[in-house]
């Protein structure tokens, strides 16, 4: 029932406040059209003004039993839905959002009208727009390859003049291997071949390019020559859905190839991939050598495969570490270090953690899954839940919202949630005689015998003899394939309790605890002293020299053939990868992080969380735990680069001010002097917003700026009129300024609000108790800044200001030859800040952890390497590196 109250509060917003656009904006309660918003790149390609969340829905409606809003939103898709815009879209989301969400709708709408009450009107306009669509997307296909182009003008096709597309020479390996199940149901309703055809085609390709030692495919592929362009390969962004869909091409098609493929591949996974309970990347040539040290949220689907294919341990291991990553960070974050530290902050709801939930609790029956949905419905309603709709999280870390909420969220966060929890009884038909895609649309399965036009097997292909049991199961019976002791899913789970704990605030002494006397794992980057004498012999083993330099800096160089073997040197190379990705992340680690003005006043009580740039000067909102609260107040000048004329509104206020004519000191400081206990900048670039433009900070005038002790934050114009038009339509607005985003119960303690804020679930505890104003809650202080942050401080001037570096560049990390490589660092300064010393923040435990206090000694300080900040750029030496791993995969007789 809960989900179905979130569904409404969702769909409703899209249709009162967006439809017909493609998107809802849920803090700006408004529809996203292309064109007429900043452009966000590649994101945007989804958008083709063909009212995409509607049709992305469809189907979702009948799983809900919401038969009466589909009969009526399908009419909607029929009448307003125009495919024939001049507007260049993605080929890949175009296929499995919209021309999936047309075969789904037209899958449930057909099985309605046989059941006799709803939808006797329907004669297949769907399937007529689906048909429509799929001959728009055919002229990508038009390559030597069968690889089909990235995008496609829905009017003028590629290469046409007027396309404005089609010069593209790389696809994604997902972009161009997803595609089958639509294409082929598109062929299977329509007896019309050609999609099948082409997609096949495709899917060919893709398999007699793969690595033929290691049977693994890259992320990214020409789509003229075939060559990998990235050689880096995973189950996550870029590549994952091409798995799934060559094992759910087998279940559709019952074609056999398409399992064999399958099974080869998952072979390989689990041979180089899978690293209990880690997914980690990998090189394709090289496949024992990791490619990057983080995992993207987007691998939260294979535990689901993992179980349609039968294999239920890592599937319950993997999804296991994925809810400990949730539960420390309240969603999983775009992408998490192996050690569980937020690496890219965003999550745009995404919902494929919630489709492995709804699998293994299928498979296994196990009610402990029922416990992980209810976490993801709790943390949806308190932290992603505005009045608008849901908005996606912009940094997990503050809890600061993007205006934005996708169609997948709608089309499969709540069928998934529903699913999970509904019983038979629940729903109006089998959901066991469909088959999901992987925007979880409905297709079903008697597809298998309709219009075979193309003979099942292709012989062309030779298959890699298999010496283990990955054929054994062909399509695994969930009533065999689960142990009928109910502990064994909680005696996988059970070890992995309290790994991302153990993990994320402490260096290496947390692995050292968990396996006791046993083997110690490889020194990590982060850890490395260089004054720790066991620290130089284990560098001394992988081949790794330090070098003392005459300026003062510390060297370090790598000889593969010096280690003491083969396995020593592959952990001395992935040693200087992750000094690589140290020194780039250095310069954004030493910034302030992002803080959060939050509305807590009548109707948003803290629903709406707005990501705002910190100062290096006034209260440092991470040491008051409280933030400042108070209602807003537009100053006059509006500038604030003069005294302030309307004191007596802005006394004991939050001042609002435009950016621009005068420095951010200058401007704190006249509204100190008027009263005010906190300000907001609000920038006066028209349209400028956080989701479009890195992050800075407001650097002081160069003077002392200790006389300034008020709080003050800097809004983008597209944040800063969210609040804005809130005082014009609601006069009175609360604000609080604080480090993070606070918990709404935390807020309002000892409060009168309105019932229906505690009847959505927020888990407000304790309401009725009267309590102190003072916030009891007490989130971390140190966070590390989002993606998106700029390096540089801003301070203003009349011009509108200019960027100055607020902290010294990276170290240079130069290649000594092919088979070695340098990283330069700093000298020991007690009073500096390096990347592996832990003073510096630490950038995953978020809301609710516990840090362990700060044990560093000013000598243990002392003995961490720091960069150089005057050395040569980021990007040539990553561009040298990079060209040296190039050259280490390329050499196939090298004995790493």
């Amino acid at each position: 029932n809960q989900v179905l109250e979130m569904f409404d509060h969702a769909y409703s917003n899209y249709m009162e406040h967006a439809y017909p656009a493609d998107e809802l904006m849920p803090l700006t309660c408004r529809g996203r059209v292309r064109g007429q918003e900043p452009s966000r790149g590649d994101v945007d390609d989804a958008l083709g003004k063909f009212s995409l969340t509607l049709i992305d829905t469809l189907d979702t409606l009948v799983v809900l039993n919401k038969t009466k809003e589909f009969e009526e939103a399908v009419k909607k898709v029929i009448k307003d839905v125009n495919l024939d815009n001049d507007i260049v879209v993605s080929v890949f989301e175009t296929n499995i959002r919209v021309l999936g969400g047309l075969l789904g709708g037209h899958s449930v709408a057909i099985m309605l009208k046989e059941k006799g009450e709803y939808m006797q009107w329907y004669n297949g306009e769907l399937l007529h727009m689906a048909k429509e669509l799929g001959y728009k997307l055919l002229p990508a296909f038009n390559t030597t390859s069968g690889l089909p182009y990235p995008r496609v003008n829905l009017k003028f096709g590629v290469r046409h003049p007027e396309a404005r597309t089609g010069t593209e020479t790389d696809t994604c390996t997902a972009c161009a291997g997803t595609l089958i199940l639509e294409f082929a149901a598109l062929s299977r309703f329509t007896g019309t071949s050609i999609f099948e055809e082409y997609a096949r085609k495709a899917l060919d390709f893709i398999w007699e390019k793969r690595q033929r030692s290691s049977n693994l495919v890259g992320v990214t592929i020409n789509i003229h020559t075939g060559d990998w362009v990235r050689k880096d390969s995973g189950v996550g962004a870029g590549i994952d859905s091409y798995y799934e869909y060559l094992l759910k091409a087998y279940v559709l098609l019952g074609d056999d190839s398409f399992l064999e493929r399958f099974n080869t591949h998952y072979d390989a996974i689990m041979r180089y991939i899978s690293q209990p309970p880690l997914l980690l990347d990998v090189h394709i040539h090289k496949p024992m050598l990791n490619a990057r040290t983080w995992m993207d949220s987007l691998l939260a689907f294979f535990p689901g495969l993992q179980v349609l294919k039968g294999d239920i341990r890592p599937a319950i291991e993997t999804h296991e570490m994925l809810y400990q990553v949730i539960k420390k960070h309240n969603f999983l974050p775009e992408a998490f270090t192996t050690d569980f530290r937020v690496h890219w902050a965003q999550h745009p709801l995404r919902p494929e953690f919630a489709e492995s939930t709804y699998f293994l609790y299928k498979a296994t029956g196990d009610p402990y899954y029922l416990e992980v949905g209810k976490t993801l419905i709790e943390n949806l309603n308190k932290y992603a839940r505005v009045p608008c709709g849901f908005a996606a999280m912009k940094d997990v870390r503050t809890g600061s919202h993007e205006d934005r909420m996708d169609s997948f969220f709608l089309a499969e966060m709540f069928k998934y949630l529903y699913l999970l929890f509904a019983d038979k009884e629940d729903m109006i038909f089998d959901i066991e005689d469909y088959i999901f895609t992987t925007e979880a649309h409905l297709l079903p399965l008697w597809l298998s015998t309709t219009n075979q036009t193309i003979s099942k097997k292709n012989t062309s292909t030779e298959y890699t003899e298999l010496d283990d049991s990955n054929f054994d199961w062909t399509c695994p019976n969930t009533q065999i394939l689960f142990p009928n002791d109910p502990m064994f899913a909680q005696s996988i789970r059970e070890p992995l309790k309290n790994v991302v704990d153990k993990s994320c605030p402490r260096g290496i002494s947390r692995a050292e605890e968990s396996l006791g006397s046993g083997p110690k794992p490889p020194l990590r980057a982060r850890d490395f002293t260089a004054s720790n004498p066991e620290h130089l012999e284990i560098l001394k083993k992988m081949g790794v020299s330090l070098i003392h330099l005459k300026d003062g800096r510390v060297q370090l160089v790598q000889h593969a053939v010096q280690a003491a073997s083969s396995l020593d040197a592959e952990d001395g190379l992935r040693f200087m990868q992750e000094m690589i990705e140290l020194s780039s992340q250095q310069q954004k680690e030493q910034q302030l992080p992002p803080r959060a003005v939050q509305i807590v006043s009548h109707p948003f009580f803290g629903r709406v969380v707005l990501t705002a740039g910190p100062a290096q000067f006034g209260m440092d909102l991470s040491k008051h735990k409280a933030g400042t609260r108070g209602f807003v107040a537009t100053i006059k000048p509006y500038n604030g680069c003069s005294e302030i004329t309307n004191p007596e509104a802005v006394k004991e206020k939050i001042a609002l001010m435009q950016r621009g004519q005068c420095m951010f000191a200058e401007k704190a400081r006249n509204i100190q002097k008027a009263g005010a206990i906190g300000g907001i900048v609000i920038d006066d670039n028209e349209g400028s917003s956080s989701d479009t433009a890195p992050l800075f900070q407001m650097a002081g005038d160069g003077k002392n700026t200790d006389d300034i002790t008020i709080p003050m934050l800097f809004l983008f114009n597209k944040e800063g009129n969210i609040i804005l038009d809130a005082i014009r339509e609601y006069e009175a607005v609360e604000v609080l300024l604080s480090d993070k985003a606070k918990d709404r119960a935390t807020i309002f303690k000892g409060k009168m609000i309105p019932n229906y804020i505690i009847d959505s679930n927020l888990e407000m505890e304790n309401m009725d108790q009267k309590s102190s104003e003072n916030d009891s809650h007490k989130p971390n202080s140190e966070e590390a800044p989002s993606e998106s942050q700029d390096a540089g401080a801003v301070s203003e001037e009349p011009e509108g200001g200019e960027e100055s570096s607020a902290v010294g560049d990276p170290d240079p990390l130069s290649p000594a030859s092919t088979a070695s490589a340098s990283v330069a660092m700093a000298d020991q300064d007690p009073h500096a800040s390096g990347p592996a010393e832990a003073g510096a923040p630490e950038p995953a435990c978020t809301p609710g952890d516990s840090q362990p206090q700060e044990q560093n000694t000013q000598t243990e300080a002392s003995s961490k390497a720091h960069w150089d900040s005057k050395v040569q750029p980021m990007e040539s030496i990553l561009a040298d590196w990079n060209e040296d791993i190039e050259a280490f995969e390329m050499m196939e007789k090298d004995e790493l």
